[in-house]
């Protein structure tokens, strides 16, 4: 009990010898830099020459102690400081200090002045309340005590590695950011109890913007490397994953900037920062949240671009492309429109970008189906809206990259063999687009434009589709006459099912249970009007065939002397004269038109070309 005593008395008066002196050196170094006396040394840091005093430098300096005594010099007068950190700036700060000088301590200057108080090795062992003391209490008691003050002190421990490393200050920083952001945060495991994706079902159907706090805009500043230490140690903390979409989108528009990611050609960035920004996209992809709908295609997409732009890993770019799969039904037709950045694509889209994107939809949409009700939320079967939607959009898609010159057949056909029959209501956006592609190409050989027109269902075409198809020369024969051989089917089960009263495949327009008689019999009129004309004109055709089969065998059996040259000469073509005169009489054919009652022939082609697409 003596000896405790007796250490606690000794400590007891080494700190008041320690508070006296310090006491003593302070009103030296204010009456030294009072009486305005020479210096006898000057220091050296970073490239800034400082003319000094040894006495109140070596009073608190450590460092600067041990560099005096050691000199071989009896009298030193230059010192060099070899990398303080935060250069002359920081030291000038540490001199002040040293002098008695009073100075403003802020969030701006704390980091520095905290890691040249340790690499001065300004601690207590050498005087009372010295640099270190100082700063590491305004650390405790001001700057980490605010989510702005310490994401500033942060980002000013950048140019002070490794030594802010050493005195642990970045890993304080984080943690104390960590910390407050789950404390005020909605979206914490403690706040709030509302389900998280019931949460992000209700902005993705309400279309509403997605919540920011208010200090995320404080985390753009950071390095990628810190920002992205900051939100690992946020979400081992309880934030909430599918939360740090928004900060991630402000990070990304605001370190992404100034991309020509819109554009085509040569890249107009420098090497050095092409590999920055390509690590910086890299780093926010692998931080994006795993759940579903927690980031909007448009960024997905911008992301995407980016990604193709800069030549990011493959991984990168694939896991880019299954998000936007996973959310397709929400994106619009501008998301889906990324440009081949590479000079040796002859398309102007990225077309097989496109098709993995659409396949990575299809196979969330299979894998739902198998799975069926029992599956997760994750894992539940595509709304049958949803598949239309994207049938809807990929027909608009096909129609936009349809006029590219560079676009083959194979390229064509093979997206467009992605769009499920289910997502197709009616084929008038299919048709549309093979319409539009025809038109771009006009040198297709017959064969592929068979293949491009089998991509489509005649009988799911509207009534202004087969009006228009039956009109178009670019199609193929065959395929006019299908459309005329449903539309005649069409009509006719509509026409019996009017008669009998009762008929599901009737035309909306047409109402059989209207308590006014006159349109279902005007109706009825024009139907049978319109189908008697078609009859008569296959009867036509059906004559000429036979005339032309009656003269072939004419000329196979002779020919008079005098007369026209023999079939050897030139050989009949009946079958090449048939599909002709056949597409001639299909052309002028409209049979949707009301014909005069006392017409006679041919009928005229109708010029009503309102829905028409060319």
């Amino acid at each position: 009990m003596v000896d405790l005593d007796d250490e606690r008395g000794v400590a007891s008066r080494n700190s008041k010898k320690k508070e006296l002196l310090s006491t003593v050196m302070e009103r030296t170094s204010a009456w030294i830099f009072s009486q305005e006396i020479p210096s006898d040394v000057t220091v050296h840091a970073a490239g800034t020459s400082f003319a000094l005093h040894k006495f109140p430098l070596v009073s608190r300096c450590g460092c600067i102690r041990k560099l005096v005594s050691e000199s071989s010099e009896a009298d030193l007068s230059n010192i060099e400081l070899v990398g303080i950190p935060g250069g002359a700036e920081a030291f000038e700060l540490a001199a002040k200090f040293c002098y008695g000088i009073n100075f403003e301590i802020s969030t701006k200057n704390i980091a520095m002045l905290r890691c040249a108080a340790e690499y001065l090795e300004m601690t207590e062992d050498y005087a009372v309340g010295n640099l270190v003391g100082r700063t590491e209490a305004y650390l405790k008691e001001v700057a980490l005590k605010s989510i702005a003050g310490a994401i500033t002190v942060l980002h000013m421990t950048e140019s002070l590695l490794p030594i802010a490393e050493k005195v642990k200050l970045v890993v304080r920083c984080i943690d104390a950011i960590a910390f407050l952001a789950c404390k005020e945060s909605q979206f914490s495991v403690n706040g709030g109890n509302e389900d998280g994706n019931a949460m992000i079902s209700s902005m993705v159907s309400h279309q509403k913007s997605p919540f920011v706090e208010w200090w995320a805009e404080d985390l753009t500043v950071l390095r990628i490397d810190i920002f992205q230490r900051v939100l690992v140690a946020m979400t081992a903390r309880g934030y909430k994953q599918y939360a740090l979409g928004p900060i991630l989108m402000l990070y990304a528009q605001k370190s992404l900037r100034g991309l020509d990611i819109f554009g085509k050609g040569r890249k107009k960035i420098e090497p050095e920062q092409e590999h920055e920004k390509r690590v910086i996209l890299e780093t926010i992809v692998s931080l994006l949240p795993r759940e579903k709908n927690t980031m909007s295609v448009s960024f997905l997409s911008m992301l995407l671009r980016a990604a193709m732009y800069l030549e990011t890993t493959v991984a990168c770019r694939l896991d880019l492309e299954k998000r936007m799969g996973l959310q397709l039904p929400q994106a619009v037709l501008d998301d889906l429109l990324i440009p081949s950045y590479s000079l040796m694509a002859g398309t102007l889209f990225d077309v097989d970008t496109m098709q993995r994107i659409m396949m990575n939809y299809l196979e969330y949409d299979m894998d739902g189906r198998r799975f069926g009700s029992n599956a997760e939320e994750d894992f539940v079967s595509a709304p049958p809206s949803d598949m239309e939607r994207v049938g809807k959009l990929m027909e608009n898609y096909l129609a936009e990259i349809a006029s590219d010159r560079n676009l083959s057949v194979s390229r064509f056909i093979s997206l467009a063999e992605l769009v499920p029959e289910q997502a197709r209501v009616t084929e008038d956006g299919i048709y549309r687009a093979i319409d539009i592609y025809l038109k771009a190409h006009p040198a297709l050989s017959e064969l592929e434009r068979k293949k491009v027109c089998s991509l489509m269902d005649c009988q799911k075409l509207s009534r202004e589709a087969c009006a228009h198809a039956a009109q178009n020369d670019r199609l193929p024969v065959q395929t006019v006459v299908q459309v005329l051989y449903y539309e005649q089917q069409r009509m006719r089960d509509a026409m019996n099912g009017s008669l009998g009263g009762e008929s599901p495949a009737a035309p909306r327009k047409l109402n059989v249970y209207s308590t006014d008689i006159h349109p279902v019999s005007d109706e009825l009129s024009r139907l049978k009007r319109e189908n008697e004309d078609l009859k008569i004109e296959l009867v036509k055709m059906k004559m000429r065939l036979r005339e032309i089969e009656k003269s072939t065998l004419k000329s196979a059996g002779g020919s008079p002397a005098g007369s026209t040259p023999s079939s050897a000469d030139k050989p009949p073509l009946p079958r090449k004269s048939f599909i002709n005169s056949m597409s001639k009489k299909l052309g002028r054919l409209y049979p949707f038109g009301v014909a005069p009652p006392n017409a006679k022939g041919k009928m005229k082609p109708s010029k009503d070309r309102r829905h028409s697409i060319s």
